[in-house]
Formats: structure tokens, C-alpha cells, sequence
């Protein structure tokens, strides 16, 4: 279905290079992973502007938001498990308590990190950034709105935002004309039976299973959810009041993620009922990547089963 594969990671290294000649404010940080999280580009090109902060994280964030507090625009990175795990007390006390507009991008999210197993398959870290006051959290569906976001959050001064992004390349949905709207899920397809809600590398998963489902008569809706905080309550309400059944699909937990942040909005706004496809209360294992997506019920086949396990939940 799908032709083009490109990273995330690649696409917000190549842009925060150009970024980096729009916008001097801009500074970027990173603890020891430049090669990895693909700021080796901004490294090379403005390297006045670029901090090696070494395996020292909890001083990168801290230094970051005294960077911020003076009139730049920081950006961290590293790994997701290291940007939201290790230091996640400096990004409360610092960052999210004082508001203080740290633009914090983790690579090498949720099961596909693949080989290097549970210790770094981060995922929880939607949980821990999204249960911070002040915190927004964005995740890309793709390499395309992955670079729009980064744009965005280049100029976002009003607070501090959590960005998450993949190792492995996955399929490129948007054209090149795509723009990310903040707080804005997005319809990429209509559909009357059931709403299957999603962020990052499952919105293209989402998109092949409505194909499988649609071969037998069911019209599942597709939303891409990537701002999960501010959560777009509009579109998720309307779209769950049209198909009357919602299905969310994340790779992560599917405690305290986008699932949980949309039961949590139907639950006090319009009972409906819902299933969460993601991982459940579990650790990741070593593995190929897509091996591990299937395994853990994050392919195509699994979702098509979830949909219409939630379909069977209600009375037609």
C-alpha cells in the first residue's frame, strides 16, 4: 500500500539543520548520541550552537533550561528511555513546574529500537511526559509530519514539548505538502462502523487494516492522533458519536497513552465503548523489529482482529 519508507529521525535531523540557519536562537544539546538521534547534522553545520553534554543527562536538561530562560530555543535529545526516564525529576522541577519552553525530542521510541531489547524499548514514556502539568506531547505519523511538527516546535514558546520519534523507517502517508496543526487530530479516512484512533507508526497500520476490513463490508474511520496533549476532544467526539465504537492503537502501554487519554475522554464526556491495542503490561524483548510489532499484536492482522473484537462489543 505504501511506497517510500523514510525516519523519523531523519527527517528531524535534516531539518533542525535548516533550522539552524532561519533561526540563531537555536541551540541543540545531546548526551553523547549525536549519531543516533541524528543531530550530527546540526553538529557539523553549526557547531558553535551544539553542545555534547556527554552521558550527563539530568545536567543537559538543567542546562537546557537555563539556555531557555535566556532567550534561546533548546533542543535535547537521546533516547527516549534516557529523555523521559533518567531524568524525568529534572524535567518536572526545571522544565514543566517553571513552563520553561524545552523542546525535547527522543529517538529510538517504543518496540522497533528492535535488537537492543527491553532495557531501551521505551514505552512508557507517552505516560510520563503526558501526566506532567504544562507538557505538550506530539508523535508524528510519519517522516513528513514529523518535520512540520519540528517547525512547530522550533517557534512554540509558550511551553515545554515532548516530541517522540522511531529508529526504524516507516511508510511516508502524507505528501510533501502536509502541515501538522498542533492540537488538531487529523481524518485521513471516513467511515461509519468504528473509529480506529492512532499515533506515530500505527496510523500507517491503521490505514492498511481499513483496507482488510473494508474486503468484508466494515468502514472504519481513521483519525491520526498526533498531538495526544492537548488531546483534539472536537474530532475524537465527533468521530465517536458517528461510528458508536472506537478502537486506539499505539506502540506503547496501552495504560496511560493515547488509549487511556481517549477512554478518559469518553468515559466523562460520551460512554462509548473501546478497545486498546498496544502493549500490555509488559516488557519489549530483543528482537526484528517487525517480528516483535506482530508478536505483540501491532500488525495489520492484529488491529483487524482488535476491530473486530470491539465490533463485536456492540449491537448493530
Amino acid at each position: 500500500m505504501f511506497t517510500t519508507m523514510r525516519g523519523t529521525r531523519d527527517a528531524y535531523g535534516e531539518t533542525l539543520a535548516k533550522l539552524g540557519y532561519e533561526d540563531p536562537r537555536i541551540v541543540v544539546l545531546t548526551a553523547d548520541l549525536a549519531g543516533s538521534t541524528k543531530t550530527d547534522a546540526f553538529a557539523a553545520q553549526h557547531p558553535d550552537r551544539f553542545f555534547n553534554m556527554g552521558v550527563a543527562e539530568a545536567n543537559m536538561i538543567g542546562t537546557a533550561a537555563g539556555l531557555a530562560l535566556s532567550g534561546f530555543r533548546p533542543f535535547v535529545s537521546t533516547f527516549a528511555m534516557f529523555a523521559t526516564g533518567k531524568v524525568w525529576e529534572q524535567i518536572r522541577q526545571v522544565v514543566a513546574y517553571p513552563k520553561t519552553p524545552v523542546r525535547i525530542v527522543a529517538t529510538h521510541a517504543g518496540l522497533t529500537v528492535g535488537e537492543d531489547g527491553a532495557s531501551h524499548q521505551m514505552l512508557e514514556d507517552i505516560a510520563n511526559m503526558r501526566v506532567l502539568p504544562n507538557m505538550s506531547v506530539i508523535v508524528p505519523a510519519d517522516a513528513i509530519e514529523a518535520s512540520s511538527a519540528i517547525r512547530f516546535v522550533a517557534s512554540f514558546d509558550e511551553g515545554p514539548v515532548y516530541v517522540r520519534l522511531a529508529r526504524s523507517p516507516f511508510p511516508v502517508i502524507h505528501d510533501e505538502n502536509h502541515a501538522f496543526e498542533f492540537g488538531k487530530a487529523e481524518i485521513l479516512a471516513q467511515g461509519a462502523d468504528v473509529t480506529i484512533a492512532a499515533c506515530g507508526l500505527m496510523v500507517s497500520v491503521a490505514l492498511e487494516a481499513r483496507e482488510v476490513l473494508a474486503a468484508s463490508g466494515i468502514a472504519a474511520e481513521v483519525l491520526n492522533v498526533s498531538t495526544i496533549k492537548p488531546l483534539d476532544r472536537d474530532t475524537i467526539l465527533a468521530s465517536a458519536t458517528k461510528t458508536g465504537v472506537v478502537v486506539t492503537v499505539e506502540e506503547h502501554q496501552i495504560a496511560n497513552g493515547l488509549g487511556s487519554a481517549i477512554c478518559e475522554l469518553l468515559s466523562e464526556e460520551l460512554p462509548t465503548p473501546v478497545v486498546r491495542v498496544g502493549v500490555d503490561d509488559r516488557f519489549g524483548q530483543s528482537g526484528n523489529a517487525d517480528a516483535l510489532l506482530a508478536h505483540y499484536g501491532l500488525d495489520v492482522d492484529g488491529l483487524v482482529a482488535a476491530t473486530r473484537q470491539a465490533l463485536s462489543k456492540v449491537a448493530r
